[in-house]
């Protein structure tokens, strides 16, 4: 296994300690071990990425699981977030949907032989989920501070409920591009999800 697929694998590791973390609420801090989790994962795809294409070390097991460890990894926050109430159920939802369907035409892609890289699109959803997944973590990790008497003047209800919703405004963000990038896989791959029907 080359270096790049190593990374990949990495990166699926990392996501049960991260959500280990990232939901231990009676743990100090706890968000910012999540955060750096995250992040340090996060910048394993771009490293994998960058490393298979300057050493011509792309593989087809590279393209199929680079994406699928990310999708793993942001499906894996945001579910918590939900669980934790920092995301709204329906954004969450939608970009599940759009993994799953755009998961199931590379599956057939596969079976016909074909081996489908992520696009410019797909890219663009993967930064504006990650950066929306390092926000809500920052703002929690502020609030956090805030509960340990670190930053009084970010305490109160109030703004716990206005960084609840920067954090979906973000979201929002991510899942607009998650259904316009699943809309381009979809268009560029009609030929062979008609076919298998």
């Amino acid at each position: 296994m080359n270096l790049p697929n190593r990374l990949t694998v990495l990166r699926i590791i990392m996501v049960p300690v991260f959500v280990a973390f990232l939901l231990a609420e009676g743990l100090p801090h706890h968000y910012l071990a999540a955060l750096a989790l995250f992040a340090a994962a996060s910048y394993t795809d771009h490293l994998d990425g960058k490393l298979a294409r300057s050493r011509n070390l792309i593989t087809t097991f590279g393209k199929f699981m680079d994406p699928l460890a990310d999708k793993i990894l942001v499906i894996s926050a945001l579910v918590c977030f939900v669980a934790l109430g920092l995301a709204n159920v329906w954004l969450v939802l939608i970009i599940i949907f759009r993994e799953f369907m755009v998961t199931s035409i590379r599956l057939v892609a596969v079976d016909s032989g074909v081996v489908i890289a992520a696009n410019r699109w797909g890219k663009v959803k993967t930064v504006s989920q990650v950066v929306a997944i390092l926000v809500i973590l920052l703002l929690q990790y502020l609030l956090e501070l805030a509960g340990l008497g670190l930053l009084p003047a970010l305490a109160g209800a109030q703004i716990q409920s206005a960084f609840v919703l920067a954090g979906n405004v973000f979201l929002l963000i991510a899942t607009f591009f998650a259904v316009l990038s699943g809309g381009v896989y979809l268009k560029q791959n009609w030929g062979l999800v008609a076919k298998e029907m």
